[in-house]
């Protein structure tokens, strides 16, 4: 008998159902007041969707120069829609040429009179037609330009470029899409996430990574794209929709066609000290963004096991796997655009460690059938010894093509000394395309033995899960972060970055996205516990 490649491990359906409704019970709570409250990046967000752009003579970008003059004058609570459609009708000026006048200072917050709601609304609808319009056609661009290219391979060749330089990115993007790459990330300047803005324009210096901004986006797209005219193969980029800019990085990706964006509900509260309130609330809009956008995210469960124990704390992955695809239902993403992620970070001294490793990875597999998933490589356990971090990442994209995965994020052999150089990833490209060839349909042929280590070690991590779940529903997500049931780090409720840029809704608040980008995207029934 061939028994399916998805239903190996013999799960009980009870647990995976307990584990789901408990996950939405969770997301249900915050949601319970996400919606009483924006941010402020979620209103710069809105003035970019509308069609501001660029900077200020000191380099600030408009949008923040828009919302910080409607936050000073106490009207930010309403959205910064409302003010800017009554701006156009009392003006006649474009949305470009209003924020231009409050930057120069000829325009005053307060000077901008009352005016029928009717009449402002249909200037704001109209506006936001348009750019809703825009980014589907973005879209539907990427679709064609998927549908005339060869197949991607499975599992996703995923490497990342990190020079700081963005003319430099786009020449070493190109280089890897010509060496075989399916996707490629741009990693962000390091500390990027933290800035309470996004910085405008091309930029050449940058620590650990490159800046994200939207003329990067668009130069190393192109340079993407011309790798596309010579392989005949389509090349996904991606970057990252998280810190205290979540929504605005959305929108700038939506507009220059990335196809991914790290986009996690929780890692800035862990990784980066931001405010929780700040977070959730950003996060929702920003995935809506992406989901319209028709973007795969990919969550960052696999920071957790830098942190903590692989071993240990495997269990922790697999709630919040559930917790992030509750909230990313919860802003109309499709499964088919969560790669929810884990690692491969399983002490390689462990006796039996690849069949933990199996066992993790292919009980993520079984839990969300229909995710692409996002599989790390080892990071935290490699050395200066390349040799055996070669053979380490070779056994890595064994277990990812034995399981399954999609999104597979190659390890580099030098990962532990440096950014990688052009040959260490053209040899991680070579390594994984070898396995993956050599090994493509294992998973079709083996079976894991009825109660067998496999087994129990996923049976053992759903049942982990499960019980973390339901103390987290009864005690909130909230007081679990401040417990420091993720990653082994504690969070306080109230502390973080960016808590005085969460704002409570007026009743009157208006911004229409939410409805247009809600009303196009469709949860499908049974999987919104």
């Amino acid at each position: 008998m061939i028994i399916p490649v998805d239903n190996k491990l013999n799960l009980d359906p009870g647990k995976v159902k307990l584990a789901r409704e408990k996950a939405g019970k969770i997301a249900d709570r915050l949601h319970a007041w996400i919606g009483d409250y924006t941010t402020t990046t979620t209103e710069r967000a809105a003035a970019r969707l509308m069609g501001i752009d660029g900077a200020d003579e000191s380099g600030v970008p408009m949008a923040n120069v828009m919302v910080d003059e409607l936050a000073r004058s106490g009207i930010l609570d309403h959205g910064l829609v409302p003010w800017l459609a009554r701006s156009i009708v009392a003006r006649e000026e474009s949305p470009q040429e209003i924020a231009e006048a409050l930057a120069a200072g000829s325009l005053k917050v307060e000077s901008i009179p009352d005016c029928a709601e009717e009449k402002w609304r249909e200037v704001a609808d109209k506006l936001a037609g348009e750019a809703a319009a825009g980014i589907k056609a973005v879209k539907a661009e990427r679709d064609r330009l998927k549908s005339k290219a060869a197949p991607p391979n499975k599992p996703m060749l995923y490497v990342i470029v990190a020079t700081g330089n963005v003319y430099e990115d786009a020449v070493q993007a190109e280089a890897a899409a010509l060496q075989g790459a399916d996707i490629v990330a741009v990693i962000r300047h390091t500390g990027q996430s933290l800035l309470d803005y996004v910085p405008y324009g091309p930029t050449t210096e940058g620590f650990g990574g490159t800046y994200a901004t939207q003329e990067n986006f668009r130069i190393v797209r192109q340079a993407l794209d011309r790798a596309a005219q010579k392989t005949g193969r389509y090349t996904n980029l991606v970057n990252y929709a998280s810190g205290l800019c979540m929504p605005e990085i959305s929108v700038m990706g939506a507009f220059e066609r990335l196809d991914m964006m790290l986009n996690d509900a929780m890692y800035g509260i862990l990784f980066r000290d931001i405010n929780m309130k700040r977070t959730f609330i950003d996060q929702h809009f920003s995935r809506m963004i992406n989901a319209y956008a028709g973007i795969i995210i990919n969550t960052g469960e696999d920071n957790y096991l830098t942190t903590a124990d692989a071993f240990d704390e495997g269990h922790t992955v697999i709630a919040s796997q559930f917790i992030n695809e509750q909230l990313a239902l919860r802003s109309g993403l499709k499964e088919e655009q969560m790669g929810l992620g884990h690692a491969f970070e399983i002490n390689p001294a462990m006796e039996d460690g690849l069949l933990m490793e199996i066992a993790q990875a292919q009980l993520c597999r079984e839990l969300f059938p229909r995710s692409p998933l996002k599989y790390m490589p080892p990071t935290k356990h490699v050395t200066g010894d390349i040799f055996k971090t070669y053979l380490i990442n070779g056994m890595f994209n064994l277990v990812s093509v034995l399981t399954g995965q999609e999104i597979q994020l190659l390890g580099m052999l030098t990962e532990a000394i440096h950014t990688p150089f052009i040959s260490d990833r053209y040899l991680s490209i070579k390594n994984a395309a070898y396995v993956f060839n050599n090994a493509k349909h294992l998973g079709e042929e083996i079976i894991f033995r009825e109660g067998g280590r496999i087994q129990e070690r996923a049976v053992f991590l759903l049942n982990e899960a499960c019980k973390m779940l339901q103390e987290i529903d009864e005690i909130s997500l909230e007081t679990a972060m401040e417990k420091g049931m993720f990653a082994d780090i504690k969070r306080s409720r109230d502390g973080g970055k960016g808590g005085t840029g969460v704002i409570a809704r007026h009743k009157d608040y208006y911004n229409p996205f939410f409805t247009i980008f809600m009303n196009d995207t469709k949860v499908e029934e049974g999987r919104l516990s």
